[in-house]
């Protein structure tokens, strides 16, 4: 069947056509969506035919096995030509003047779709939901793997479609979707910082406390009084006294308080016998005499002189002499 020499098929529109890119009209509004442009006798036979609207198409780059879907913008270019977004030119991996296959689909309405940046940059946007709003309002459908781009700011933003539910191309116009997002290609997870413990950590700290326990075991334990007496005439001592343990020691101190006056009296009797021996004895109390009461009565009784006080300086009091003589 052939329509004003081009030869269409069947009931349904499908066509090959060289495509160029959007520089080539000079519609740079094509760039920011995923319409493009046929040629008018393709607006003639879609009339004639029974199609579902909006149009949507599905292009097809059989040297590549590429695939993807895009609407159509308006039908104002040469015939044998269309004009679509380099964008789509590039998912396709078309160049200008290859032939590309276009044949108009119905799709689903989509109900889910996930996107995921190429960079973290689109992140970093203050409302990227509302950017993202704004710029889909431009798109009619999407297709599973391929890549949109998404203007703002004098910079462009790639953004993969990794899935679309209820097929692998969805029309967004006038539904519902969720939206998901999927963490951006360069984004990388930080890292967990390593603990510095080892499961061989217990087994080190359980054989030092057995090292420890049997060092203070071998410790000789402190004995009080265990050293042997010496005399001060340079004479050997009869009797070496016993080691006394400190338990001896506790035992004993008791039974000394207990004796009371008992135990001062020979402690006087033995500093007496010393004396008269002629020996030394230091910090003995016996050869200290007490002192005399009365006499320190005495001395508190004596009254005080009284000072005398001394002429206070008066001046300009000296004689007075002429020098007549």
């Amino acid at each position: 069947m052939f329509f004003n020499g081009y030869g269409y098929h069947g009931a349904s529109f499908e066509q090959t056509y060289r495509c160029y890119p959007a520089s080539f009209i000079e519609k740079p509004q094509i760039e920011s969506g995923d319409k493009i442009i046929l040629p008018p006798s393709a607006l003639d036979r879609l009339a004639s035919l029974h199609i579902d609207y909006p149009m949507l198409f599905e292009l097809r780059n059989n040297a590549a096995s590429r695939t993807s879907h895009c609407g159509v913008l308006e039908f104002i270019a040469e015939e044998g030509m269309i004009y679509m977004p380099y964008w789509m030119m590039e998912n396709m991996l078309l160049q200008e003047g290859d032939v590309v296959q276009v044949k108009n689909v119905t799709l689903p309405k989509g109900t889910y779709v996930k996107l995921q940046p190429h960079t973290k940059d689109f992140l970093d946007i203050s409302n990227p939901k509302a950017i993202l709003e704004t710029t889909l309002r431009n798109f009619s459908c999407f297709t599973t793997g391929d890549s949109i781009m998404v203007a703002y700011n004098n910079k462009k933003y790639y953004i993969d479609i990794v899935e679309t539910k209820p097929s692998n191309a969805i029309s967004i116009i006038e539904t519902d979707c969720e939206v998901d997002f999927a963490p951006p290609l360069d984004y990388k997870e930080p890292e967990k910082p390593v603990q510095s413990s080892s499961p061989s950590t217990p087994v080190t700290t359980i054989s030092l406390d057995a090292a420890v326990e049997e060092a203070l075991a071998e410790e000789p334990k402190f004995n009080p009084f265990t050293g042997a007496g010496r005399r001060l005439d340079g004479k050997p001592a009869s009797v070496n006294p016993a080691p006394a343990s400190s338990s001896a020691s506790k035992e004993k101190r008791p039974v000394a308080a207990n004796d009371g006056g008992q135990s001062a009296s020979p402690s006087t009797s033995q500093g007496t016998s010393r004396q008269t021996q002629g020996k030394l004895v230091f910090g003995s109390v016996a050869n200290r005499t007490p002192k005399d009461p009365a006499k320190e009565q005495a001395k508190e009784s004596k009254p005080e002189l009284p000072q005398k006080e001394e002429p206070k300086f008066q001046p300009f009091s000296g004689k007075k002499y002429s020098l007549k003589g």
